[in-house]
């Protein structure tokens, strides 16, 4: 990933919704999604069902962190691809969500994520996700031409400043470059912003070691992909790679935070009883809690721990990806938070 020059081709920004626009979160989404939600009561495989009308949301993970920053009236802005005919349901659905956006046009068609969601089975909910296709150097190039105008803040007529963090999130087109969560966290770190990535794979610890300032895996995909079977050393071997923080969702064990200030011990923060509903998209408001938490200069880890594991509990409680309940401070009051 290069740092061509800026290229403002279709740019869609609307007003950004607060006051202090030096906290701005700036999201990259480079393989996004039609996310396709359906809900039903019960499941019979090899039968036939008829369905209520399915949610369709632009989504993919960076623009469910800026949805749900977004949506509690926090300044961000979310770089995406878009193309193809699904796209244009996609690049409706955000035009109509007032998140601003800065949406880089592809040849390739927006892939769909598929959730059933279903609620016999105490809301069990399996996700179908097509893959990304691959991107053009010059999509390429577009690409990180529009990261690197977002982290100058050159989008200053609209009313956009300098962000106070960078989020890369999710999969990645096929045929991406080895080293892109890398280089997206150095395009961050040399405009003096602190970086998110939120990933899987080698691209976990990739980014750690590029000195990623916060990496958010749940405990599987930290487990495979650094090869450990236990969860605390495989948090701590990323922060040997050079990673800063590290949050590890573990599902009804709540969520872990490491720091590599302190290495010899962490946090766990889960509430007294685990909560029902739809999981999608509830890694992805842990996310957008830390993003809004170090825009605002909060380094504190139990902090960053409690709003991250309040925001994630409260997704679980909405139908969608990309929003949260207004419970989330009353979940955060019930978190039972321990040092280990």
């Amino acid at each position: 990933m290069n740092n061509p020059g800026v290229n403002n081709s279709d740019v869609n920004i609307s007003d950004v919704n607060n006051s202090d626009l030096n906290n701005l979160v700036l999201t990259l989404t480079p393989n996004p999604a039609v996310d396709v939600t359906y809900t039903v009561d019960g499941v019979e495989l090899g039968s036939s069902h008829r369905v209520p009308t399915p949610l369709y949301r632009a989504g993919g993970k960076g623009l469910n962190v800026s949805r749900v920053a977004h949506q509690l009236g926090f300044p961000t802005l979310a770089i995406a691809t878009v193309g193809g005919l699904s796209g244009e349901r996609f690049r409706a659905d955000l035009a109509s969500s007032g998140i601003p956006h800065h949406l880089v046009p592809v040849a390739a068609a927006t892939r769909s994520s598929i959730a059933l969601v279903d609620t016999a089975a105490d809301y069990c909910t399996s996700i179908f996700n097509e893959s990304g296709p691959a991107l053009t150097a010059q999509e390429w190039q577009r690409l990180a031409a529009a990261v690197v105008d977002g982290l100058a803040g050159s989008q200053a007529s609209t009313g956009v400043r300098k962000p106070g963090v960078l989020v890369g999130s999710g999969s990645l087109p096929e045929a991406a470059p080895d080293d892109f969560y890398p280089a997206l966290v150095a395009l961050a770190h040399a405009a003096g912003v602190p970086a998110i990535i939120d990933t899987s794979g080698s691209g976990i610890v990739a980014a750690a070691k590029a000195g990623a300032d916060l990496l958010k895996p749940n405990n599987h995909e930290l487990m495979e992909a650094v090869a450990e079977k236990d969860l605390v050393s495989a948090a701590r071997k990323l922060m040997d790679f050079g990673a800063k923080r590290v949050l590890v969702s573990v599902g009804e064990e709540g969520m872990l935070a490491f720091s590599a200030e302190s290495p010899g011990t962490f946090l766990q923060a889960k509430l007294p009883a685990p909560l029902s509903g739809n999981p999608t998209g509830a890694g992805d408001a842990a996310v957008s809690a830390a993003a809004v938490a170090l825009a605002q200069g909060v380094l504190d880890l139990r902090e960053i721990l409690r709003r991250a594991t309040s925001w994630s509990a409260a997704a679980v409680l909405m139908p969608g990806a990309g929003e949260i309940s207004p419970r989330y401070a009353e979940l955060a009051d019930q978190l039972i938070i321990t040092e280990h």
